[in-house]
């Protein structure tokens, strides 16, 4: 009952400010970062160009949730790695 009852607050958490804030648009730090380097240093110019860019928003997001999971899903490894080993190391 307690995990149903976490999960529930966790997708209220995410859902509650997409309907309180229904018009705002949610950017990322990158943004963020290069309009205040526009504002400070308005001449700088980039050391290098991006080798690939994605050809739109969608792909470069789809290209950041692969990178989430595979990060999540080796962490789930190590983990459940690390307590099988000292489940079955200290029953011997």
């Amino acid at each position: 009952m307690k995990n149903i009852v976490l999960f529930l607050i966790v997708i209220l958490l995410a859902i509650i400010p997409l309907f309180l804030q229904g018009d705002a648009e949610f950017g990322g730090a990158d943004g963020k970062a290069e309009e205040m380097i526009g504002e400070l240093a308005p001449s700088y110019e980039p050391w290098f160009k991006s080798i690939w860019e994605p050809p739109s928003g969608e792909i470069e997001s789809l290209i950041f949730s692969l990178q989430a999971a595979i990060g999540a899903a080796f962490i789930g490894y190590v983990i459940g790695f690390g307590r099988a080993r000292k489940k079955y190391s200290s029953k011997e």
